[in-house]
């Protein structure tokens, strides 16, 4: 199960069923959960703490210390829950002391080739990051998001669950949940709802229409925040998808793409 050219440091600590590939190195302070299956040539820094039936494949760098100026060898650490697939050179850093000290993934993931997730992000479940996809720090991300490849994320942002981000695609400002975002001769815009990804998920035609008509009220009837939420609060009554419209408006601090 583990290769015989694999590097263990004695303070690691290896679950069950765990499989280490040829000339992997897993370093002191990490612990691997039961089932998770680490390839050749993986390095993975503590602290960090990885839970079951993971994937990690070759060449992939997991908790590394955070490429952050500020960061001065704190004992900061790097969480990923279970059941998440990380594909070739994908690289995830620990937190920073000024972030909170760190960096946190949850389950069923998948981050394809060269996915960088910097310092301090706190990541849900169930998001896809393609191909080259890039989280500055601090940034956080909704359950069931979708970023395209070569898709970026400035410091500090929130990206909804649901939305989708497109590949190629800068994200200067918070993703709205539920709705699709491109990049276009330079300007990133929201383009409505993400229709396919909700239909996938098995919304139904009432949620959908509620979603459309809370979406009109935000970004189309020139209402400002204040003004928007009791409208949308009202709507919550009958449609309760709308309650995420409504906790990402009231938390938003970089504002919303529009």
């Amino acid at each position: 199960m583990i290769d015989k050219t694999a590097i263990i440091d004695p303070k690691a600590a290896i679950g069950a069923n765990v499989k280490i590939g040829a000339y992997s190195i897993i370093g002191p302070d990490v612990e691997i959960g039961d089932g998770t299956e680490i390839g050749p040539h993986v390095v993975i820094q503590g602290p960090t703490t990885i839970g079951r039936n993971n994937t990690i494949f070759q060449f992939a760098s997991i908790g590394a210390a955070p490429q952050d100026l500020k960061y001065q060898g704190e004992p900061t650490r790097l969480e990923i829950g279970d059941g998440n697939q990380i594909r070739e050179f994908v690289t995830l850093n620990r937190g920073t002391a000024q972030g909170g000290d760190v960096t946190k993934i949850g389950s069923r993931n998948l981050f394809m080739a060269y996915v960088h997730v910097a310092h301090d992000c706190i990541i849900g479940n169930d998001i896809v990051f393609a191909n080259n996809a890039t989280l500055a720090g601090h940034v956080e991300v909704h359950d069931y998001a979708v970023f395209g490849g070569f898709a970026a994320a400035a410091q500090r942002v929130t990206i909804g669950a649901y939305s989708f981000v497109a590949g190629d695609t800068g994200v200067a400002k918070d993703v709205l949940p539920y709705v699709l975002v491109s990049s276009y001769h330079g300007e990133t815009k929201s383009y409505g709802l993400n229709l396919v990804g909700l239909r996938r998920k098995g919304f139904s035609r009432d949620a959908i229409k509620a979603l459309k008509a809370g979406y009109h009220m935000i970004l189309q009837e020139g209402l400002t925040t204040k003004e928007v939420i009791p409208k949308l609060e009202e709507m919550v009554v009958e449609h309760s998808e709308i309650q995420l419209f409504i906790d990402m408006l009231a938390g938003s601090k970089r504002g919303i793409i529009r």
